[in-house]
């Protein structure tokens, strides 16, 4: 059992590290090879949007989320070097045992969606562009509100911090679906996700890390004394086509 809370919202922003001209170095260093910038996509702090917290007052039925799953994100070029264009997908898949669908959008529909299986396991994919912004779509598809716990290059979407499925999320009313645009900055805002290069991404501004660089995770999970499962789409659509007059077999 998880009373889940809103977080300090006290999120900082990017600050970039500056060397003075006048700092002393030596030969060898004033012609040191620059660092290599690493290819491909991650997430920077965008423009401020507007975007309430909403509530977020829920109970866990249980420790542990109903599922977790991972959406990996790159340029055209990153995507190919990774083997992800095996298969178009909908962008909108469901997760958690089919309660819940969840996609990345761009600033005009659906972003570009793949499937491949990678490393053992199919992986999803989304195709993003350099400057564009983005958001987090997830939809409800039972009958019972849920919870949804999101990160973004390894950081918790609420507060910017190290994400960790134990941490208070989103909660999302049945049937309805939660557009999540940016990190949060306050109780009514939050700075767009925007897609940078590595260097520029949030999180090696803020942590100075980019191991976790494109990836967008998601867990979920159910609220307790409920059971989203009872009636879930495909029960109603069986319930709906059922025959009063089947043949026996």
């Amino acid at each position: 059992m998880n009373d889940s809370r809103m977080p300090n919202a006290s999120v900082a922003s990017p600050q970039l590290s500056k060397t003075r001209s006048s700092d002393n170095v030596s030969s060898g260093e004033a012609f040191a090879k620059p660092a290599k910038e690493r290819p491909g996509l991650a997430t920077t702090w965008g423009k401020t949007v507007k975007q309430p917290v909403g509530d977020l007052r829920f109970t866990r039925a249980s420790s542990g989320p109903a599922g977790v799953d991972a959406i990996f994100y790159n340029n055209h070029q990153g995507l190919e070097a990774m083997g992800a264009k095996d298969m178009s997908v909908n962008a909108m898949q469901t997760a958690a045992g089919g309660i819940i669908e969840w996609g990345i959008k761009g600033s005009i529909g659906m972003l570009p969606a793949y499937k491949s299986y990678t490393l053992g396991g199919y992986r999803r994919f989304a195709q993003g562009s350099h400057g564009a912004g983005y958001s987090i779509v997830v939809k409800n598809v039972c009958k019972c509100r849920v919870q949804v716990v999101l990160s973004v290059d390894g950081l918790d979407v609420l507060d910017g911090k190290p994400a960790s499925i134990s941490r208070p999320g989103y909660v999302i009313e049945p049937g309805k679906t939660l557009e999540i645009k940016g990190f949060r900055t306050s109780y009514e805002a939050v700075a767009a996700f925007q897609f940078s290069s590595v260097s520029q991404s949030y999180a090696n501004l803020r942590h100075g890390d980019t191991r976790n660089v494109g990836v967008i995770g998601l867990a979920a999970y159910t609220e307790r004394g409920s059971d989203p499962w009872t009636w879930m789409p495909s029960e109603v659509q069986q319930r709906s086509t059922a025959n009063p007059f089947a043949t026996a077999r």
